[in-house]
C-alpha cells in the first residue's frame, strides 16, 4: 500500500457529503449549456445495463442531473458528433472520447492476456476486420449473428471475434442501435487527435485516478480506484503525482484523498429531488454509499424473487442532499407503478411524490399508481400529494 502523506486538510462527514454531491453534478444549479455531453465529460463514465425500467440507466443519469431533457435528445449527446466511446471502465461506459488514449493501459492487457472465457475460431478475427473494413459500421447481426443458437453466453465466431477486437482497440463501438453494439473501426471513427497509443502505463493511470478524484470530490483508495476499476496497486504507484490531495474526513476509518478544485470552496447550492438509477456513479461503491449517506444499496435485480428486500430495480430518493427512501418501479401504459415504496419518515413525502410525479411526466406517464408502502400510515399523505401534483 502507498505510503500517505499526512493529511494537509481535514473535512467534517457533511462536507465530505456535499463536497460528493457537489462534484456528481447534485448541488448547485445544473449547467444546462453543456447539456448532456458537460454531465458525461463531469462525471467521466457513464454506465451502461441492459435492464430498462422508467428508462435506460444511460438516460437515466443525465435526467437525474438535468432534469426532464428529451430521451432522443440524450441518446443523441452520446452517440452523434464523435463525442464518445464505449469501453470497459467501471463497467461497459460511455465515455467521452478524449480520454481514448488514457485506455491504452487496458487494452494493452487485454492484447497480452492468456485465457479467455471465449476461444477465439481461426480466421474469424481476420473475416470480421476485412468486413468492416468493407462494409462499414456493423452489428453483431449484420457480421453474421450474435450467438450460435445456445445460451446467450454462446458466442457466434464473429461476435467473439469482434469483442476481442474491441477490447484490444482495433475497433471501437460508438453507438447502440435497438440496444445492439454498433462495431467501427477505430482508425474510421476516431478522431486523429486521440488514436494513438502511445501513453504508457503510469500516464494513464495518473489521468484516470485525477479524473476518478475530481468525479467524487473525496475518496478512500478503494472508492477512487474502484471508479473506473483500477487495482489498488495501481492508485498506489501514481497517487503521489496526480493532483489528489490528502485528507481526513471525520469519521472515516481509512485515509482520503480529494481534489483540490473540490476544497477550493465551500460547497452550497440548490439541491437536486430525484430518483437514481442504482448504476449511477453517485451510488455505484455500496462501501462508500453506506459511509457517506448512511444508506444500504443493493440491486436485488439478480436476486431471486422471495429473497428481495425492496424490489427489482428499487431507485434511491435524493432530496436535500441525502439518500431519504427508494422506489421499485414499473410502467403500465400510461400509469407510473410504484410497486415499493420506502420512506426515511413522514418529511420524505412531499420529494418522494415530487420525484414519482416528474419521473413519470418525464417517461410520458400521466398517472401514478402506488402498490406497497412499507410505511402503512404514510400510504394516504403519500398519494394525497402525489394526487394533488398530478392535478
Amino acid at each position: 500500500m502507498t505510503s500517505v502523506q499526512p493529511p494537509a486538510v481535514e473535512l467534517s462527514a457533511d462536507q465530505a457529503r456535499r463536497i460528493a454531491l457537489r462534484a456528481q453534478g447534485f448541488l448547485g444549479a445544473p449547467d444546462r449549456r453543456s447539456g448532456v455531453p458537460g454531465v458525461l465529460r463531469h462525471l467521466g463514465a457513464v454506465q451502461l445495463d441492459t435492464i430498462s425500467v422508467l428508462a435506460r440507466s444511460h438516460e437515466l443519469i443525465p435526467y437525474a442531473r438535468l432534469g426532464a431533457v428529451g430521451r432522443r435528445t440524450v441518446e443523441e449527446a452520446y452517440w452523434s458528433g464523435g463525442r464518445a466511446f464505449e469501453y470497459w471502465s467501471h463497467a461497459a461506459c460511455i465515455l467521452p472520447v478524449e480520454e481514448w488514449p488514457h485506455f491504452a493501459f487496458r487494452r494493452r492487457a487485454y492484447r497480452s492476456r492468456p485465457q479467455w472465457s471465449h476461444d477465439l475460431p481461426a480466421g474469424a478475427y481476420d473475416t470480421v476486420i476485412k468486413q468492416l473494413t468493407a462494409e462499414g459500421p456493423l452489428t453483431a447481426t449484420e457480421l453474421g449473428g450474435a450467438k450460435n443458437g445456445g445460451e446467450w453466453w454462446d458466442w457466434s465466431a464473429s461476435k467473439v471475434a469482434v469483442e476481442r477486437a474491441l477490447m484490444y482497440g482495433e475497433v471501437v463501438c460508438t453507438e447502440r442501435r435497438g440496444w445492439k453494439r454498433v462495431y467501427d473501426l477505430a482508425e474510421r471513427a476516431l478522431p486523429d487527435t486521440v488514436l494513438h497509443d502511445d501513453l504508457d502505463d503510469a500516464e494513464c493511470l495518473r489521468r484516470l485516478v485525477a479524473l476518478a478524484g475530481q468525479s467524487l470530490g473525496v475518496g478512500t483508495r478503494a472508492d477512487i480506484a474502484d471508479y473506473h476499476r483500477l487495482k489498488g496497486e495501481q492508485f498506489d504507484a501514481v497517487v503521489a503525482d496526480s493532483g489528489l490531495v490528502p485528507v481526513a474526513v471525520e469519521g472515516w476509518s481509512k485515509p482520503a484523498w480529494a481534489d483540490p478544485a473540490a476544497l477550493a470552496s465551500e460547497p452550497r447550492g440548490r439541491h437536486r429531488t430525484t430518483l437514481l438509477s442504482p448504476f449511477d456513479s453517485l451510488v455505484w461503491e455500496r462501501a462508500r454509499t453506506e459511509r457517506i449517506f448512511g444508506f444500504a444499496h443493493r440491486l436485488e435485480a439478480y436476486v431471486p424473487k422471495q429473497k428481495r428486500v425492496h424490489g427489482y430495480f428499487a431507485m434511491p430518493l435524493l432530496a436535500g442532499g441525502r439518500l431519504q427512501g427508494r422506489v421499485d418501479p414499473a410502467r403500465e401504459g400510461t400509469t407510473l407503478i410504484a410497486r415499493q415504496v420506502s420512506l426515511a419518515g413522514a418529511k420524505t413525502v412531499a420529494p418522494m411524490a415530487q420525484a414519482l410525479v416528474e419521473a413519470a411526466s418525464w417517461v410520458g406517464c400521466t398517472d401514478v399508481r402506488l402498490e406497497r408502502v412499507d410505511a402503512p400510515e404514510l400510504r394516504g399523505p403519500l398519494a394525497a400529494e402525489i394526487g394533488r401534483l398530478l392535478a
